[in-house]
């Protein structure tokens, strides 16, 4: 069993979740922080679906995120002047702030989950990953959000 890659990725992907999780938690934040924050960085302002759909991240889920974020003043959501009906969320000073703090986190994450490995390997494992979420991705099979 152990030597099976299926095996040996489902068991270093849980590994991965956890650190994940406890790694963000540290901090007073989720991975879906961070992701939603660096979205609104890199691809700017976007409605509530727009976000969720570049994100990965279930619309089912998105308010109750976007509730935080708003809350601890991260984002700001503002009625779409073309469509009163939809909002535009937008990032604040403070969310460029915040996000930054969770960039040097996801780091630490990084370097906690590849200690093992040196920087060659790191390139190797991180393009052998690459190659593989490519391949099944074009297979139809939905990719997973990005962190």
């Amino acid at each position: 069993m152990e030597s099976l890659p299926s095996w040996l990725l489902t068991q270093t992907a849980a590994h991965a979740s956890r650190l994940v999780g406890d790694g963000f938690a540290a901090v007073g934040a989720r991975g879906y922080h961070y992701r939603l924050l660096t979205s609104l960085i890199t691809d700017g302002p976007a409605s509530q679906a727009d976000l969720g759909r570049r994100t990965g991240y279930h619309l089912s889920d998105l308010v109750a995120a976007l509730n935080e974020l708003e809350k601890s003043g991260y984002i700001r959501r503002a009625p779409d002047p073309e469509d009163r009906r939809r909002n535009v969320i937008t990032i604040t000073a403070e969310g460029r702030t915040r996000a930054e703090e969770l960039a040097a986190q996801a780091a630490t994450i990084q370097e906690r989950l590849l200690a093992p490995l040196d920087d060659a390997e790191r390139r190797q494992l991180t393009a052998l990953l690459t190659k593989l979420h490519e391949h099944h991705g074009q297979q139809g099979i939905p990719p997973l959000p990005k962190m």
